[in-house]
């Protein structure tokens, strides 16, 4: 049901600038569960990081991982709904439940539906279905995108206004905990040599676990977890004063309104443009790394000790990262990043030099981890600080669609870049066949044409490192003043005012 336009008279107390200090006495439960339900959210993020990986081992093309990254749009598209889901609900059953409950039983229902089918789309004889994965994982996203919107709302109200800090680190860990399920666990527990070394005593042609029992077995946790919060989890009704509640076209027109401030179409800019320097060193290192010749299994056990040490570091350095000021933070961290442009190459391209033999070195595994664990946690600090930004500044009249907004423009900053960099490698990549020096090996016919081998002797990765390293340090240049006057505006600048309150400060005026 559509709820009725309200008008907000005072909004000053829509979101109190309190300065208590953050104490988790009355949050605790709140806080296990919000770090539970973003687990959740995080599994299908983790499944759809490693089914690139298992598409690179199957031979899978640029282009083809290009389509699949379709699949990690929905987040950056997720803001063309985030109103509805804002706006409209039941209210005897609660504002938030009325869409998280849903969203995850078709997330338990598909993940169980996609489960008959996954293992024989991945191993088709001619090949990975590409296209058919691409929509049904699309799908899967598009549901977990919705039931994020869902909880990036109830956060606003679940916490204590002095705690809402924490809502990056449940966030961010939470998701953390589930990529590791749905990457790291499932890689490792699928993989017949992992299985083999650590887990049994006889040896099998097999894993543990295929993508369909992993995603059966996910289908009915989610099921059966949904219910619980359903039956066990009240939503508390928040007074019209704390979370007003607005209709469907009231919301999107609050929505236009707020990307029309002169701080958002700032900092719109900012976060469209701040992950291209990072955009071919993310995408395209690690699946050269396994075409270079490491096991996908082997990648994925070696990368596991980030997890708990990202983790522990973040709670360690939560409250200095998430303070109001947080994006100070993120702006000392991006030049470190940015330093990992030169040294992640330089490792893939020594990579095949180091994996000759047909036992992977223990060193490799040492540099496996630096190459790959400083870049990624360096991401992991910087999406936190800016979480934390989000939290600060995201006025809760418009509940979870001001925090979408920022997030939908922070994962589509992310997205586009990685998916461009993928179609560009491929058209910038140079080759030349040994036998026959008029043959390029442009084209699949070519190659196959070619009688020697296809000798590279210009890779668009190392191209692409370059441009993007280069857009990183103009980059810095002008978002270094740029993010100090973001955080030095009042945060009245960052709200839209009511109808009502707009009336009222043009008669005081007149």
């Amino acid at each position: 049901m559509v709820i009725p336009e309200k008008e907000v008279l005072d909004e000053e107390a829509v979101h109190p600038t309190s300065k208590k200090t953050p104490y988790l006495k009355g949050d605790r439960a709140n806080v296990c569960l919000l770090l539970y339900l973003y687990m959740l959210q995080g599994i299908p993020l983790g499944l759809s990081m490693a089914i690139p990986m298992i598409l690179q081992s199957k031979g899978a093309s640029y282009n083809d991982q290009a389509i699949y990254s379709i699949t990690t749009w929905p987040f950056s598209m997720k803001l063309l709904w985030a109103p509805i889901v804002d706006a409209v609900y039941c209210k005897r059953f609660g504002r938030r439940k009325s869409w998280l409950v849903p969203t995850q039983y078709l997330i338990g229902i598909s993940m169980l539906c996609l489960s008959y089918r996954a293992d024989a789309w991945i191993d088709d004889p001619a090949g990975p279905r590409i296209l058919i994965l691409t929509m049904f994982f699309f799908v899967l996203k598009v549901l977990a995108a919705t039931q994020d919107v869902a909880v990036d709302g109830w956060v606003l109200t679940m916490l204590k206004r002095e705690n809402i800090g924490y809502s990056s680190t449940c966030g961010t860990a939470g998701q953390t905990a589930g990529v590791f399920v749905g990457f790291f666990v499932f890689m490792s527990l699928e993989s017949a040599d992992f299985c083999n070394a650590y887990l049994r005593s006889e040896p099998l042609p097999y894993g543990i676990i295929t993508l369909s029992s992993f995603l059966h077995y996910f289908g009915w946790i989610y099921l059966i977890t949904t219910t619980l919060v359903m039956l066990f989890k009240k939503e508390e009704t928040q007074p019209s004063e704390e979370e007003p509640a607005l209709g469907v076209l009231e919301t999107y027109s609050k929505l236009i309104q707020i990307m029309r401030l002169p701080t958002m179409k700032t900092f719109t800019i900012l976060l469209l443009t701040m992950s291209i320097s990072f955009s071919a060193c993310d995408s395209i290192s690690w699946l050269k790394l396994v075409r270079a010749g490491l096991a996908r299994e082997k990648f994925a056990l070696a990368t596991t000790l980030i997890v708990p040490v990202k983790i522990t570091l973040l709670l360690i350095f939560s409250s200095r990262m998430t303070g109001e000021r947080s994006l100070d933070s993120y702006m000392k961290i991006y030049p470190y990043r940015l330093a990992f442009n030169l040294i992640v190459p330089a490792f893939i391209w020594a990579a095949p030099h180091m994996l000759t033999g047909r036992d992977v070195p223990p060193y490799f595994y040492a540099l496996v981890i630096f190459t790959y664990g400083c870049p990624q946690m360096a991401s992991y600090f910087m999406m936190v600080t800016r979480m934390a930004f989000y939290a600060h500044v995201s006025d809760p009249a418009l509940g979870g669609t001001y925090m979408t907004l920022m997030n939908t423009l922070s994962n589509l900053g992310f997205t586009w870049p990685n998916s461009l960099v993928l179609l560009l490698v491929d058209p910038l990549t140079f080759k030349q066949c040994s036998s026959d020096v008029e043959n390029t090996c442009s084209s699949s016919k070519l190659t196959k044409e070619c009688a020697g081998e296809c000798e590279t002797y210009l890779d668009g990765y190392y191209v692409l490192i370059a441009i993007c390293t280069v857009f990183g340090l103009l980059w810095l240049r002008w978002a270094i003043p740029t993010v100090r006057e973001l955080q030095n505006k009042d945060f009245e600048e960052w709200k839209v005012s009511s109808r009502r309150q707009e009336k009222s400060e043009k008669s005081q005026f007149l």
